[in-house]
């Protein structure tokens, strides 16, 4: 038998006799036709592993078509490499072999092996499911371990099938229809900004659908070519990095709801993430989802069989054990502190209702009476105004300006407000005012909203002033992380969805800020899982930073969260109230604020190095020998 390398990634294998058989084998091509391999074909040329012992390259299907006849296939100039002797070989060719082979430049169809498109679908919507069942306002932790377990075994046997582009298909679809099933109350959020509310859901999920594509893609890609790195270090890795991706995508950044934070409803098995961080979590429960799966579905063994593996289940359980006895041992350990007395100010303004401007006076008085309902029932350290509680520019009404200072005045009171910040006719911002127990704000810088809404509050890496579209926002972004002090401590501001970007508070926290406050507008949302799953978010921050943080929403869900993600003093959703919580605290610097998103970066510098190993292979293999 004559073997010698080709262009195309194969090999030609040809024997001397008069019966001159010619196999082409393009790595791209795992198959060359419908038929199953004859039994024996190679003989010992193929081992045990279906590796070829004068070769390099792993093959992963056995060889199909021989052709019993002479076919010129390569130009003779070629034939110069080494000699062999032929391999042992059936006396004929398999039946149908002749138009078992595509000559030229058309590829083989592939069999899909991946089981019906029925099949699929029910993992794409039960994943979504999962998913969906595992966040906020269900409180199911034991869902966070499966969540994600139907993308495993679509993975495992897309890896079987050797498919790129169906890994790319379903990657998308995976990605769609599940951020799809828990991001729908996005319709409803957009619907008070822009008819176009649907297009602005649909472009949302649809780049989550092509980040899990490119997951698909590079997991099964890595997984072929890269055999001896298994699926429980190479799912979790490159999940995370996903992740940390959509995190960092610039002016559409929405890391709404990692993996990791669907546990915080369990914050006793999270308080590891002062640690590593909510990725770190995700990298966790991305892994036991791969264990489980491989306990529950092995891989099959010997002809046919398969056994349930006790060793990756009891491998989870033991990881379970340990973060849950870290929770405790911290719970018990970790020394807080009462911060004071917080005033939450729930309004419950309709979104409409607030930029109408025949009802602004009775607006900023209703903030006034409910402000003195609180006074007079408690003793507050900090009173809490929600995201845009002044429905208009102070420029305009510098009588509302003039009664908040003389509120702080009379009660010594300090208070935090939201409203709207000018500072030209061009430059407008989400902010947040500050006026100490005198009643004064000029000394303190005023807080300009840094991560906005994506098409809401900014059109997307365009600057404001090119152009003025009636449903489209032109907020500037603001710079800086000023602290504010009280007689109770130092405090950094959040305005809205900042709660879902662990570098702010990590910032705030390293700044020597003793609490976070986090204020917002959560009538957009309307009584979807939105409020709830945007309150999470804080758990996550808390138990990062070890601060307590205050929250004052207008229409819900105001409440306090201790350094231990405990929720205290949560308000019902759409109504009127006022109520007073002792904020609790930490004087902790954990670890996850002096190293920052270790996990998240080592994450992404694996999944490039993987991606790097892929394109240098592919290079290689396409230099002439």
């Amino acid at each position: 038998m004559r073997e010698r390398r080709v262009d195309l990634d194969g090999r030609e294998l040809a024997s001397p006799g008069r019966r001159r058989a010619v196999l082409v084998r393009s790595r791209r091509d795992q198959g060359l036709s419908h038929r199953p391999a004859a039994a024996g074909l190679q003989g010992r040329s193929w081992d045990r592993h279906r590796r070829h012992p004068h070769g390099r390259e792993r093959t992963r299907d056995a060889v199909r078509p021989v052709l019993p006849r002479r076919v010129d296939v390569f130009p003779r100039r070629h034939q110069r490499r080494r000699q062999r002797a032929p391999a042992p070989r059936p006396v004929g060719p398999p039946p149908g072999a002749r138009r078992g082979l595509p000559l030229g430049r058309r590829r083989a169809r592939r069999v899909a092996v991946t089981g019906p498109s029925r099949r699929t679908g029910v993992l794409i919507a039960l994943g979504a499911v999962l998913l969906a069942l595992s966040y906020p306002p269900f409180h199911i932790p034991v869902l966070s371990f499966v969540a994600v377990t139907p993308a495993v075994v679509l993975l495992r046997e897309l890896e079987r099938a050797a498919d790129l582009r169906r890994a790319l298909r379903l990657g998308f679809w995976y990605g769609l229809v599940s951020q799809g099933l828990v991001l729908y109350w996005l319709v409803v959020a957009l619907w008070h900004f822009t008819p176009l509310s649907a297009l602005g859901y649909l472009a949302t999920i649809a780049v989550y659908g092509l980040w899990t594509a490119g997951l698909f893609w590079l997991v099964v890609q890595s997984r072929i070519r890269f055999a001896a790195v298994p699926l429980w270090v190479l799912f979790p890795v490159v999940w995370t990095a996903v992740d940390w991706g959509i995190g960092h995508q610039g002016d559409i950044r929405f890391p709404w709801l990692g993996l990791g934070t669907s546990l915080a409803d369990a914050p006793i098995l999270v308080q590891w993430a002062d640690l590593a961080g909510a990725r770190g979590v995700t990298l966790w429960l991305a892994w036991c989802n791969v264990m489980i799966v491989e306990a529950l579905l092995p891989r099959e063994k010997g002809e046919g069989r398969s056994t349930i593996r006790w060793q990756p289940a009891a491998v989870v359980l033991l990881s379970i054990a340990l973060a849950g006895g870290y929770g405790a041992w911290r719970e018990r350990t970790l020394p807080l502190r009462p911060a004071g007395v917080v005033g939450l100010v729930q309004p419950n303004v309709g979104f409409r209702e607030k930029w109408n401007h025949t009802y602004q006076d009775s607006i900023v008085a209703d903030l006034f009476a409910l402000s003195r309902r609180l006074h007079d029932s408690s003793r507050l350290d900090l009173l809490l105004w929600p995201e845009a509680a002044v429905p208009n520019y102070f420029v305009s009404r510098p009588d509302w300006d003039a009664r908040l200072a003389q509120r702080g005045r009379e009660t010594h009171t300090p208070l935090l407000t939201g409203g709207l910040d000018a500072t030209s006719v061009d430059d407008y911002y989400n902010a947040a005012f500050f006026y100490d127990s005198t009643g004064d704000r000029t000394a303190y810088p005023v807080y300009h909203k840094h991560y906005l809404v994506p098409i809401v509050e900014r059109v997307p890496f365009v600057p404001p002033r090119w152009f003025h579209l009636h449903w489209f926002g032109g907020f500037g972004k603001g710079r800086g992380l000023p602290l504010y002090p009280t007689a109770v401590g130092r405090f950094g501001v959040l305005i809205c969805y900042e709660s879902i970007f662990a570098d702010l508070a990590r910032g705030y926290r390293r700044g020597g800020a003793d609490f976070l406050v986090n204020i917002t507008n959560d009538a957009w949302y309307g009584r979807t899982a939105g409020p709830y799953q945007h309150l999470t978010h804080l758990v996550m921050r808390a138990i990062e930073t070890r601060m307590g943080i205050a929250r004052a929403a207008n229409s819900g869900i105001s409440a306090t969260v201790d350094p231990l993600g405990h929720v205290h003093a949560a308000t019902r959703l759409e109504v009127r109230t006022a109520e007073a919580s002792t904020l609790v605290t930490s004087d902790v610097l954990p670890w996850y604020v002096r190293l920052g998103d270790w996990v998240g970066t080592l994450a992404v510098i694996a999944t490039v190095g993987f991606a790097g190993a892929l394109a240098l292979q592919r290079w290689k293999s396409r230099r002439p020998q």
